[in-house]
């Protein structure tokens, strides 16, 4: 890599200090972020224009969410998918949350971990097994209120990572972070079906790859857990550009702001020692930069009626 395809570090955006920061999204209409902290069991709303954050409690561990076309949020919650309306509780407060789908895994260490929505609005969702062992057990889903839970023909996974799509909706990238590597398919989003699975790149430096994003040129932003930073492949999967964050163990991505240039980054705490909190005292926040020559993709809404 050259000196001049390392991107500016990443600057401090929210100071939330999230346990499992996660499932970073950006809300077009209101102008905000929404995001999950997954162990802290907290639903996020951070306004970029006043630099505020504010936070609901859930009664789960929230792995990804989505937002509706109601203005509600879908949230992927341990073993079922969920519905909630922040605005109808007071920030601080409990969510209440109206479960609209339970999700079959094989065994009970796993629970709903990575999802986002395909180009066509279908929520997407892969799970993770808790146990020790780490079996490839958690499986990927498809969800929509018109046809329902499908389930995904790929192999099963350890940890359900990194789900994004192509621009015209026919690609579908994913990963189990522990095999450290990215993985492409053919996808279509009107029968749920899966094609053609290949290795898109391979990750190194012990690093695990985790959420990512495609942008408006095809180019795949995918955080990368334990090196902080975020890598950004080309569409042949070679690695064009790094960015640098200050927090050790960044964990998704999302573009978001005017014309989508501008990256935010979540991250986690968990498992830091109080030296290595003591040296990024600001691990679990969200993280910004904004980009030049890189647009994101505007996401649909998920439809909730």
């Amino acid at each position: 890599m050259r000196g001049d395809d390392i991107l500016p570090t990443a600057a401090l955006a929210f100071d939330s200090r999230c346990t499992l920061g996660e499932s970073i999204t950006w809300c077009a209409r209101e102008r905000v972020l929404w995001w999950t902290d997954i162990n802290g069991r907290r639903i996020w709303r951070g306004n970029p224009d006043t630099g505020n954050a504010q936070w609901w409690s859930t009664p789960g561990r929230v792995g990804s969410l989505a937002l509706c076309e109601s203005g509600r949020l879908l949230l992927g919650m341990e073993k079922a998918l969920y519905f909630a309306d922040p605005s109808r509780e007071e920030p601080g407060a409990g969510l209440n949350c109206e479960q609209v789908c339970e999700v079959p895994m094989d065994g009970a260490a796993l629970r709903i971990n990575d999802g986002r929505l395909d180009r066509a609005g279908n929520f997407v969702f892969g799970c993770i097994n808790e146990d020790p062992a780490r079996a490839r057990a958690a499986r990927f889903h498809q969800y929509s209120i018109a046809q329902g839970l499908r389930a995904l023909a790929l192999e099963p996974v350890a940890i359900a990572n990194g789900i994004c799509f192509d621009p015209d909706g026919q690609g579908m990238y994913y990963c189990d972070s522990l095999q450290g590597r990215i993985m492409h398919a053919g996808y279509d989003a009107a029968t749920a079906t899966v094609s053609d699975p290949r290795v898109f790149a391979v990750i190194d430096g012990g690093a695990e790859p985790d959420g990512a994003v495609v942008d408006a040129d095809g180019r795949v932003w995918g955080a990368q857990w334990g090196a902080g930073r975020v890598v950004r492949y080309s569409a042949a999967g070679e690695v064009d550009r790094i960015l640098p964050v200050p927090a050790l163990q960044p964990t998704c991505v999302a573009f978001a702001g005017d014309g989508l240039g501008t990256l935010y980054v979540t991250s986690a705490r968990d498992g830091l020692d109080v030296a290595m909190l003591q040296d990024q005292p600001t691990s679990g926040g969200v993280f910004r930069v904004s980009l030049e020559g890189a647009r994101g993709l505007p996401d649909l809404r998920f439809t909730d009626a």
